[in-house]
């Protein structure tokens, strides 16, 4: 007697509604206001970029506040916005832009790595904050920002520094004085694992440029999250599969030495390798898997639960919970990018933002 064995097939897991297709250069961050509101942005990677922040309007990105300061100013990068990374909606329905300064990966410009808050009763700018070579780095790539407006006069902002070729490390703001500051400098839970090789669609990813030998991707801290009660800050490198948080009330103590704050990290252990990170008022942590097209959520409990596997997710990238309990996601297919296929681009457009219901809320620290 021959017994049959069973064929199993890949069947998605959650439910993942599309909100937006894009059809031009990809997109890396998105958030969304008090009010429902999406705003989306585009670095200048590689792409024609018209305009680096958008609003979503009737599901058409629109430029964000408008043309005229989404256009790069060599002569006074200051003014204008260069290549915005990361966009985040705070606590107080404020909308920021992370500004890395920086053309196609490359050193950031002087004047141009920025935090620029924006409100959107008017849709001007309130606020920019520069940042001083100390502390983004010539090597830097500012990639994520989180806010706790509970800390200091105005609130405190926390970013990673996911730079693929100097070192690794957060940087804290102050929202009143513009201050900044850098933490965890080059500490190894900042860093890229040394040799470390995701599978993504079932394929080793690396850098793969034609002329140069092939090397395993190094960036650094890039998703970041804050506790619901705001004593920890998680975060991520991008070439790990661990999940670290470190003591808020160390981050920004000035008297402490870098030791000191290092010892306030914990290493939570695996998570998967992840991009972006989000966390909800009940504590739990959400966590994109871009090698299996995944969301997953990690509990109190330190258990972890998978919300959405979706062969739709093509490298999930950042994430972005709502007023109205919807998770929002940009996939993005980053890994099919020229750079890790010998030249040539992979990615097969639209580029999508979708959402999937979540019990939850997002952090309000005001």
């Amino acid at each position: 007697m021959v017994e049959r064995i069973a064929e199993i097939t890949a069947v998605a897991v959650g439910t993942l509604e599309a909100v937006a297709e894009f059809y031009g250069p990809m997109p890396t961050g998105v958030t969304v206001s008090h009010d429902g509101r999406l705003f989306v942005c585009f670095p200048r990677w590689g792409d024609p970029v018209d305009f680096t922040v958008a609003e979503l309007v009737n599901g058409r990105a629109v430029a964000y506040p408008d043309v005229a300061f989404n256009r790069p100013n060599p002569g006074d990068p200051g003014a204008t916005l260069t290549s915005v990374q990361s966009v985040v909606v705070d606590p107080a329905n404020r909308l920021w832009l992370l500004d890395t300064g920086s053309i196609q990966s490359g050193p950031a410009v002087p004047g141009g790595a920025k935090l620029v808050g924006i409100d959107l009763r008017t849709n001007r700018v309130f606020k920019k904050i520069f940042f001083p070579p100390e502390v983004a780095l010539a090597t830097s790539y500012l990639n994520d920002v989180r806010f706790d407006l509970r800390r200091g006069s105005a609130g405190l902002a926390y970013i990673t520094d996911s730079s693929m070729y100097g070192p690794n490390g957060i940087i804290g703001v102050d929202l009143d004085t513009g201050h900044s500051w850098r933490r965890l400098h080059d500490h190894p839970s900042t860093k890229a694992v040394w040799g470390f090789l995701p599978f993504v669609e079932g394929q080793p990813l690396m850098n793969r440029v034609p002329g140069r030998p092939a090397s395993h991707i190094r960036s650094g801290a890039d998703g970041i999250a804050i506790s619901a009660d705001g004593t920890r800050l998680f975060y991520c490198p991008l070439a790990s599969r661990r999940l670290y948080s470190v003591s808020t009330d160390a981050l920004i103590d000035g008297r402490l030495s870098n030791g000191e704050v290092a010892e306030t990290v914990t290493n939570h252990g695996e998570k998967g390798a992840s991009d972006g990170l989000e966390s909800d008022d009940q504590n739990r942590i959400y966590i994109t898997d871009y090698e299996h097209n995944a969301i997953h959520r990690r509990r109190m409990d330190g258990m972890i639960e998978t919300l959405v596997q979706d062969p739709r997710l093509l490298w999930p990238d950042t994430l972005s919970l709502a007023g109205d309990g919807n998770l929002y996601a940009i996939a993005n297919q980053l890994h099919r990018q020229a750079n890790f296929h010998d030249g040539h681009d992979m990615r097969q457009r639209p580029y999508m933002l979708f959402r999937t219901p979540v019990d939850a809320r997002p952090v309000m620290l005001h």
